[in-house]
């Protein structure tokens, strides 16, 4: 009998022309088997409720079209409750976007690199809250004006002739000392696709992993978020 092989997903994520040895994908769109974009629209009703049930046995069989593989995980995740309606989900988008953007405020607060399109892979601070004083350090963290600075109310004293604050508060320190080691990673992810070779969007990826340590301390950042 005679069976669709599926088209390869390869050409819906663009890889760096001088990156020749990068594995092909083993993920193929079959049609009637993987959820497309017209099944997962019209797997919602007029209001906006969705069919998870009929969804998942669509994804078990063919996966998901990497056009919509974003949004149709916010629903398999969590995000949303499938019995909610477009309108709510929006108003929850809007409430998440806004939360978010007084986390990264939170966060510029104590540490400016975050929310400036630029991010850091050197330590900036020791483990007593010292700043570190090594040149390419201070160059990374703000290229343009010096080292950025913790603000004052953070409980820090001045470090006389480098401009810089003693950081005393524990979590904030914990914090400071993963932020290297976040844009360490980050400049690894998926280095052959086109997408990553934009510092924007491995500044926008630093902040989105910084924001989460700071106010997830129990998870705080590992390898693999």
């Amino acid at each position: 009998m005679w069976r669709d092989p599926g088209a390869p997903a390869d050409s819906f994520y663009q890889v760096r022309p001088e990156c020749t040895d990068v594995p092909k994908t083993r993920f193929k769109i079959k049609a009637g088997k993987t959820l497309s974009v017209r099944k997962w629209q019209a797997a919602f009703t007029p209001e906006g409720y969705l069919d998870i049930g009929k969804t998942l046995s669509r994804i078990h069989r063919g996966g998901i079209h990497p056009s919509i593989r974003g949004e149709v995980w916010e629903f398999l995740l969590g995000c949303y409750d499938p019995k909610s309606t477009f309108d709510e989900r929006e108003q929850i988008r809007q409430r998440r976007r806004m939360q978010y953007a007084r986390w990264k405020e939170e966060c510029r607060q104590l540490f400016p690199v975050v929310g400036s399109g630029r991010f850091i892979t050197a330590p900036v601070i020791s483990d007593d809250g010292q700043p570190i004083q090594d040149p390419l350090v201070l160059l990374e963290a703000n290229p343009d004006k010096g080292q950025a600075l913790p603000p004052v109310d953070n409980g820090g004293t001045n470090v006389r002739g480098s401009g810089m604050e003693t950081v005393k508060d524990k979590k904030a320190i914990q914090w400071m000392l993963t932020l290297h080691q976040i844009g360490l990673d980050v400049v690894r992810t998926d280095r052959t696709l086109v997408f990553y070779e934009k510092q924007e969007n491995l500044s926008k990826l630093w902040d989105i992993l910084a924001v989460y340590a700071w106010i997830d301390t129990d998870v705080g950042y590992c390898q693999g978020l």
